[in-house]
């Protein structure tokens, strides 16, 4: 801990972002040299002791550019779909371009476009649907796992359990949550989401993320809960999904699952040498 402190002679900047109130930190790593280690992760994800936030985002060079992604217990996440939004949305305002191709580690080249409207959207990439690619643990059918409540299991980068309810007011996240993140079914644990159809096309929906716990919305859920639901036969495959947070429009089209919604680049900060050394 203390080589990486020494690089900090003075200081780290960061920015602040969140997508529908899923919060990151997002830390350039092409202008200021970054070593990340799970405990300087965790102490940055303390709201109280650090910054706060869902996820954390480093951003280093690539074709366009590339993003690895961490949970706030230090674990690394193959994906972040709000977070690439977010990233991508001021990369296309600082380059006045409307498309953008986007590294992220462990899950490949994404696609991110401005919309006529102004928002930011970006292709999640194609849903693995085999137990193998998931992963589960053992060959069963994806679309009726072998869990209490009969979930669907998807993987979007990050695996997904997904279970649809008649009523989500008596949910007890909290509880459930961990308890199905940890299921041995899913090996390297998983995002749990809870899903009501409220209308046609229409879904209510609440996320327990893997190494961080409830957040107000999550992208990649959001696409693996779309997935699910189209292939249940709930829903067609172009579907508003409200969150905690906010609300997300998701469309599983040929080429990808795409997924728009709200971005904010909330403020810009510093992690002071006195912090980084107190680590």
């Amino acid at each position: 801990m203390r080589g990486m402190a020494d690089m900090a002679t003075t200081h780290w900047p960061f920015m602040k972002m969140h997508g529908a109130g899923n919060d990151f930190v997002v830390i350039d790593g092409r202008d200021t040299p970054v070593d990340l280690t799970e405990s300087l992760v965790r102490a940055l994800a303390d709201r109280h002791r650090g910054v706060g936030f869902d996820q954390l985002a480093l951003i280093t060079e690539g074709s366009d550019l590339t993003i690895t992604f961490y949970n706030a217990d230090g674990s690394q996440s193959a994906a972040c779909g709000n977070a690439t939004r977010c990233i991508a949305a001021r990369e296309l305002a600082q380059r006045a371009a409307d498309h953008l191709e986007v590294h992220v580690t462990g899950r490949g080249m994404l696609s991110a476009v401005r919309n006529t409207d102004g928002s930011t959207a970006v292709n999640m990439g194609h849903p693995q649907l085999g137990w193998q690619d998931i992963p589960l643990s053992r060959d069963v059918d994806t679309l009726s796992l072998p869990i209490d409540g009969d979930p669907v299991g998807t993987g979007m980068g990050n695996p997904h359990c997904t279970f649809f309810v008649d009523e989500m007011s008596t949910l007890d996240l909290a509880t459930i949550g961990p308890k199905i993140e940890h299921h041995p079914l899913f090996p390297e644990r998983t995002n749990v989401q809870f899903a009501q159809i409220v209308g046609p096309d229409h879904i209510r929906m609440r996320v327990w993320e893997r190494g961080t716990g409830i957040t107000l919305a999550s992208g990649s859920s959001s696409c693996a809960t779309a997935v699910a639901a189209a292939r249940r036969g709930l829903t067609g495959r172009k579907v508003q999904i409200d969150l905690d947070g906010g609300t997300l429009h998701i469309d599983w089209r040929d080429d990808g699952v795409w997924m728009s919604g709200p971005t904010a680049h909330v403020f810009d900060g510093t992690l002071t040498a006195e912090f980084l050394q107190s680590l």
